[in-house]
């Protein structure tokens, strides 16, 4: 498996659509931080948009592009006017909602969602991806998107991403038996397809995804997460790439901002952590199963990297906050 098939598989994510938005300018759309196990995510399928997120300066958005906050940041996407926005008229079909206004100026088409971690240690997940991450123009065509803010038919077909949004969004407007729970699933497709093509793009973030693009770091990876037991060194990752151990660290920490002991402390507190929650084991044995002869080792790394003791994060069924 890759590493992005192996985060995914141990770090379940679900989703789901909340509004589709129909917005003529002036229009902005404003979210809060958003609460724990939950990232936010855009998909603008027609017309113009502005995104502000933090700091950095702002971002012009096209027909296509898709825009998600692993870090769960408040931001703001608008249509650019810098006008006040027109009151937003919200209407409920079966199982969406939908937003509207009464702005005359550039229409704008947007599909609002959310991505659902799954009750397990996701440090693995969001800390090694970007707080803001774009996916650009899965079917914006030059200078047609500039014409009439659309994408034709052809070039929604050009891209399993379009195909995958563009099903989204027949689901979104034609609700028939089950479109909840397919809305779902599909949502969960887009969340990996999003970030495999985060991977392989021109420009690739740093952390997570630029390390997914590193095939000579691959044996290493697939060894944390095979026998996360093995007492592993950095010679012997080093050995297993085909590097020499300077080599292999210099390569590691340029790709991720982190040693390759570290990643693997992650993934084996990860893997603890879901077996707490999936299995009636003994503490110390889940411990011994990751790596740990020590279950005071075992507890006290745990707990730093977490937040709780095992016992407490078992109890509160993962709810870290709650614990």
């Amino acid at each position: 498996m890759d590493l992005l098939s192996r985060v995914l598989a141990l770090i379940p994510v679900s989703g789901r659509l909340d509004v589709r938005c129909h917005f003529g300018a002036p229009w902005a759309i404003a979210q809060e931080n958003a609460a724990v196990r939950e990232i936010p995510y855009h998909v603008l399928l027609s017309g113009q948009a502005v995104l502000e997120y933090g700091s950095g300066a702002p971002e012009k958005l096209v027909p296509g592009d898709i825009i998600l906050f692993p870090a769960g940041g408040a931001h703001r996407i608008h249509d650019g006017s810098g006008e006040s926005a027109s009151p937003m008229i919200e209407r409920r079909n079966v199982s969406l909602l939908v937003a509207e206004n009464e702005g005359t100026g550039a229409q704008a088409d947007i599909l609002c969602g959310r991505f659902l971690v799954g009750a397990v240690p996701d440090r693995l997940l969001r800390d090694h991806l970007p707080g803001r991450l774009v996916v650009r123009g899965a079917f914006h065509q030059p200078g047609r998107g500039e014409i009439d803010g659309g994408a034709s038919p052809a070039a929604l077909a050009d891209t399993r991403l379009a195909r995958l949004i563009e099903l989204m969004r027949e689901e979104a407007t034609d609700e028939g038996p089950g479109s909840a729970t397919l809305v779902s699933h599909l949502s969960a497709a887009l969340f990996a397809l999003t970030l495999r093509f985060a991977s392989t793009g021109p420009e690739a973030p740093h952390g997570l995804l630029a390390l997914a693009g590193r095939p000579r770091l691959q044996p290493a990876v697939s060894a944390m997460f095979e026998s996360p037991a093995t007492p592993w060194t950095l010679d012997q990752f080093a050995s297993l790439c085909n590097m020499s151990r300077a080599t292999f660290v210099r390569q590691f920490q340029e790709a991720i901002g982190r040693s390759a002991t570290d990643v693997l402390t992650e993934v084996r507190m990860t893997l603890a952590g879901r077996k707490l929650l999936e299995s009636g084991l003994a503490v110390a044995e889940i411990g011994e199963m990751v790596g740990y002869q020590s279950d005071a080792a075992f507890q006290r790394i745990f707990k730093r990297l977490i937040g709780v003791t095992p016992a407490r994060y078992r109890a509160s069924g993962g709810n870290v906050d709650a614990a």
